[in-house]
């Protein structure tokens, strides 16, 4: 992944007007406060130490990084996020993206984690972002949010270890359906599993609080010991 440092282009006339239909009367989104209120928040220069100069260029990591922290706000797994980006038409304007526009595969965001915090890079994104938002009164000073990079990155990297467990189990539960319908029936009737794994588990929210996740994480376990 390569770096071509770009201005980011304005918000799409179309995207713009959607998202002013879509919301009318109603409070602002964040995402289309972050692009009214800040710009271009993150200048792919910040980041040229992290992305070479040479072979295939890469999605703007100054965008990326807006992207990471809609993601922790939103409480998304890199999958959900890159499907946001496609599909949230706030995130669209956020990041200057034309309606058609079809994003990028979702472990593009964790290989940008990964050359972020290689070079140390984590408050680049974050830090600057909350010091922004409070400025403009987006955020009350010293509450409780919690968006310093540490914080995010660790959060991050929590909901994508989640999502990967039950999809771990999900898997499993679905070879061995077809391997030994028999035994599936009888060991693996349990309340609760068509509801956790019909879906994929990237397809519903993940629990809004660290105890309910702790929880889930304890039911991927248990569920997945029979396997």
């Amino acid at each position: 992944m390569s770096m071509e440092p770009r201005s980011w282009p304005e918000p799409d006339p179309v995207v713009a007007r959607a998202v002013r239909a879509k919301n009318y009367g109603r409070q602002v989104l964040l995402p289309v406060a972050v692009r009214d209120r800040l710009g271009e928040l993150f200048p792919d220069e910040e980041f040229a130490e992290a992305f070479g100069a040479t072979g295939p260029a890469g999605w703007s990591p100054g965008r990326l990084a807006l992207v990471t922290v809609f993601q922790m706000a939103e409480k998304l797994t890199y999958r959900q996020a890159a499907e946001a980006v496609r599909d949230q038409l706030s995130w669209a304007y956020a990041l200057g993206l034309e309606l058609t526009d079809t994003g990028f595969d979702f472990t593009v965001l964790s290989q940008f984690r990964t050359r972020v915090v290689e070079h140390h890079l984590e408050g680049e994104g974050p830090d600057l972002l909350l010091e922004r938002l409070t400025e403009q009164g987006l955020v009350g000073a010293g509450g409780k949010q919690r968006t310093d990079s540490a914080h995010i990155v660790s959060a991050v990297r929590d909901l994508n270890r989640l999502e990967l467990a039950g999809e771990s189990v999900r898997a499993a539960v679905e070879a061995l359906t077809v391997a030994a319908p028999h035994w599936v029936a009888g060991v693996l009737d349990v309340p609760g599993w068509s509801r956790r794994y019909d879906t994929r588990i990237d397809t519903w929210g993940m629990p809004s609080s660290a105890t309910k996740r702790d929880q889930l994480a304890l039911t991927y376990a248990r569920d997945g010991l029979p396997c």
